[in-house]
């Protein structure tokens, strides 16, 4: 409302004309990208991708704007940083993954590789040229803070935030997703497993608890590791275990609202790499969640810190299923309300001050061609 707003989109079918001054106008880039699990067409079609929005960007962007870009794809930042300097604008960078610390994570890098090395030294370049880095969890300052011409000065953590409604909402027993299973007590899975999440501890817990008629695995989502689930029940056939696909934003709140209890597994050395944004809507229908990370991640910090599931250790199925059955005898039903209260201080008004004062800042300091604003 502020400021004309230019989106750069990769989302096919998301370019209109804004229709009042409120809006921004949405230009749309090429972005055709394969399944994950195809690595190398994959990784062409993002390389063509950046190439795009960066001659998009020599086009559009002016002398004292500000470039706002995310770290999807992960070479998307450097472009975008690069055609900022060039063209003398400030640019900002949301750190919702940690290049090349996620790869490390997910086993398809080693840690001293000369390709590791090399994306290191690319992040010294642009760290040094950023205005302004936001994480989404309070664990990524410290990583951050390794690479030279990174400063607390310049990281601002401004939190994601749920889609959903925060409110307790009660087990129907009519719930869809229930009805088919006659267990008292249902573990959901739900999202995108990528390569920096762990099905087989899931399905793991799944097998070591098939002799319990009262728990049920309800799993959903896409990736490359929901595609290892269904690999790991055809061939196992759990019959504690059912596998939904991908739940489209509409039957969202009826499916969080089937489970008692919901899952994030996260690998080893998760900790400042990656942040679960599910999480938010998790604790906004008033359900605990089960962590599956170290536990000074993020999400693991705010489950210990407010009282709000359980946090397990990675790779330790017999783990998770001893805090899956901790929390089906469990009868702290406070849990839901301070899950919900939790999740209202989690909401969109919160991040959208923050990314308002930051982006003022950037173009106040831009008109001034002084140094950087203060973090928030």
């Amino acid at each position: 409302m502020d400021a004309p707003v230019l989106v750069l989109s990769g989302t096919p079918g998301s370019k209109h004309e804004p229709v009042s001054s409120g809006e921004p106008t949405i230009v749309e880039i090429k972005n055709r990208l394969p399944g994950k699990s195809a690595l190398i067409r994959r990784a062409i079609a993002e390389i063509l991708f950046v190439l795009r929005t960066f001659l998009a960007l020599l086009m559009k962007l002016q002398r004292g704007d500000v470039a706002l870009t995310v770290t999807a794809p992960f070479t998307l930042p450097y472009a975008v940083v690069a055609a900022a300097k060039l063209k003398r604008a400030r640019s900002a960078l949301i750190m919702h993954d940690l290049f090349p610390d996620v790869l490390v994570m997910a086993g398809l890098l080693k840690p001293e590789s000369i390709v590791a090395h090399a994306i290191r030294a690319a992040n010294v370049l642009m760290f040094r040229a950023l205005d302004a880095v936001v994480t989404i969890g309070r664990d990524t300052e410290q990583l951050l803070l390794r690479y030279r011409g990174v400063t607390r000065e310049k990281i601002w953590f401004i939190p994601n935030w749920a889609t959903l409604a925060p409110a307790v909402r009660p087990i129907q027993p009519d719930n869809r997703y229930r009805r088919l299973h006659a267990a008292r007590f249902m573990v959901g899975l739900s999202g995108n497993l990528g390569f920096t999440h762990d099905p087989v501890v899931v399905f793991e817990a799944a097998r070591l608890l098939r002799d319990d008629p009262d728990i049920h695995f309800l799993l959903s989502g896409w990736g490359i590791g929901f595609d290892r689930l269904k690999q790991l029940q055809s061939e196992a056939n759990l019959p504690n275990v059912t596998l939904v696909e991908r739940v489209e934003d509409e039957n969202l709140e009826a499916f969080l609202l089937a489970a008692n209890v919901w899952l994030i597994p996260y690998r080893k050395n998760v900790a400042g790499v990656s942040v679960p944004s599910r999480f938010y809507n998790l604790l906004a229908v008033g359900r605990p969640v089960i962590i599956i990370s170290e536990p000074d991640a993020e999400a693991a910090l705010t489950v210990k810190e407010h009282r709000l599931g359980w946090v397990v250790a990675p790779g330790r199925s017999d783990e998770l299923a001893k805090a899956i059955r901790l929390a089906f005898s469990a009868e702290d039903s406070l849990m839901a309300e301070r899950a919900v209260a939790i999740a209202k201080g989690f909401g969109i008004g919160r991040a959208m001050s923050g990314y308002t004062e930051l982006v003022h800042g950037l173009l106040r300091d831009a008109k001034r061609g002084g140094a950087s604003i203060n973090s928030g």
